[in-house]
């Protein structure tokens, strides 16, 4: 029953925050907050145990005959689930302060509640039908969400981004539903599960592009990323935690267990569908990152980015390498840090000092001083510089690349890179010009905001620091993708 706690856990904060209504603030916040200590502290001791070699806690539900619902705590997916239940305790305490004199607050804290259950069984579903329903789930608990402040643009925002996820879900249930007529139940196995099929290799093709469609609206993939861009007028919060960590990470999670443990490493590459999916995530890459370079809108730059860097993660698991496949583990959760630690500050910013626009940025550094050294953290750190956490999985995708001899794919790496810094570092370079902001008399922002920026800044640097220790993400990542690469070792 363990396996279901980071599930159950979340989801009854969900109806608690409801049933408390509006006006108890207090006590919603102290449900949720505990809700996100409970389920950090459940998702790390499982990660403790399935690390240290102990038995994966594993249960199913029946739901009708024939159907059940399963979830299994194996090291790959738990990192996927710490990564987002850790984050939302995070998201949680700087949400309190942005949202302090919004409305609807309830509503936003349960539906936020229920998007990390949503996304806890996409991490821990144990087969490809489970981990469809949890993800059709995350669908439909974001989309409240994305439309919260009820504006036209919010709405259409909306309405684009239900298209987009329902028509991949479509996508994605003809593919699941396909497999397991020819396959019958198929859970994910290190290595592959599909041995049984693996000489129907025409309705294996079409099954891998239609659950690649399914997965690739939410890891962005283009022409699939239309939705994105557009779902940043969303609160700060849902930016950060959904749009940074948890619907986007779904989608290229849900490509890793496609990949490493449905199909395989070796059946991926034999069937040549891992060699279109490379080539559409590094297209992607390379074009959202000169888009970004354009953006002067700053939550739209960074979305463009957030594009650029889940396809990192496409290609590196495309390689079918292990290194390679590694560092887009490491990278699911490195980035999360990144990214959010940014999103976090483009919402101080446009809350506090009404910036939204790169053009608006001069003299917010000497404003906002802690706030513009965190972005700078996080900014350096997805340009890849050392030792921070974006240096270590890019390494490690860089390396994978050179195993697997596709030097075009290192290039591609090296490249965006280069592109990372072209539309970072004029950020920083603007906010500390001179500009018509004077120094704070007080503090620089809402410290409920300000604080766990920090904290995410303070990841990205651990993560990187520590990247070769056991526990780390990096080393966590290693770990769990070597079962899907037979007797290689890290």
């Amino acid at each position: 029953m363990i396996a279901w706690l980071p599930v159950l856990v979340p989801a009854g904060a969900g109806v608690a925050t409801l049933l408390l209504g509006e006006q108890r603030s207090r006590a919603r916040n102290v449900v949720n907050l505990g809700a996100a200590l409970a389920s950090s502290a459940v998702v790390l001791l499982m990660a403790r145990a399935a690390y240290t070699g102990g038995a994966e806690a594993a249960s199913r539900i029946a739901i009708v005959p024939g159907f059940t619902l399963g979830v299994s705590g194996d090291l790959l997916g738990l990192l996927f689930s710490a990564v987002a239940t850790v984050l939302w305790g995070v998201t949680l305490v700087y949400a309190i302060g942005y949202m302090e004199h919004a409305r609807d607050r309830a509503r936003f804290f349960g539906f936020f509640a229920w998007c990390i259950a949503a996304a806890n069984g996409v991490a821990l579903a144990e087969d490809p039908v489970s981990l469809f329903i949890f993800y059709e789930i995350l669908t439909l608990t974001t989309y409240p969400l994305v439309v919260h402040s009820g504006t036209p643009e919010a709405l259409a925002a909306g309405r684009k981004y239900l298209y987009y996820a329902l028509g991949g879900g479509a996508a994605l249930l003809v593919g699941v539903a396909w497999l397991a007529t020819i396959a019958g139940s198929t859970p994910f196995t290190p290595g592959g599960a599909l041995d049984a099929v693996s000489g129907r290799t025409t309705e294996l093709r079409v099954i891998f592009g239609l659950m690649v469609a399914g997965f690739g609206v939410k890891a962005a993939i283009m022409p699939l990323h239309g939705w994105l861009p557009g779902a940043m007028v969303a609160p700060a919060p849902v930016s950060s935690l959904l749009h940074a960590v948890a619907v986007v990470k779904a989608g290229v999670f849900g490509i890793v267990r496609l990949v490493n443990e449905l199909y395989g490493p070796a059946l991926s590459t034999s069937l040549g569908v891992a060699t279109p999916l490379a080539v559409a995530a590094a297209v992607t890459i390379v074009v959202a990152s000169v888009i970004a370079l354009r953006q002067d809108d700053l939550k739209k730059r960074l979305a463009y980015s957030t594009i650029a860097q889940l396809s990192y993660i496409t290609l590196g698991t495309a390689l079918c390498t292990p290194l390679a496949a590694a560092g887009a583990v490491a990278h699911l959760a490195h980035h999360a840090v990144m990214k959010i630690t940014m999103f976090f500050t483009a919402g101080s910013l446009a809350e506090t000092l009404h910036v939204k626009k790169v053009s608006e940025l001069p003299g917010v550094a000497r404003r906002m001083p802690v706030t513009m050294a965190s972005f700078a953290v996080a900014a350096f750190a997805l340009a890849g510089i050392p030792p921070l956490a974006g240096f270590a999985s890019k390494w490690l995708l860089g390396a994978g690349a050179s195993e697997g001899g596709s030097v075009w794919a290192l290039l591609v790496y090296v490249s965006s890179g280069a592109l990372a810094i072209g539309y970072m570092f004029p950020i920083l370079i603007a906010s500390i010009r001179p500009g018509e902001f004077p120094e704070a008399a007080g503090p620089e922002s809402d410290r409920r905001m300000m604080w766990p920026i920090v904290v995410v800044a303070a990841l990205t640097i651990a993560f990187g620091v520590t990247a070769g220790l056991p526990g780390s993400p990096a080393h966590w990542a290693l770990t769990a993708i070597a079962p899907s690469f037979g007797g290689w070792t890290p």
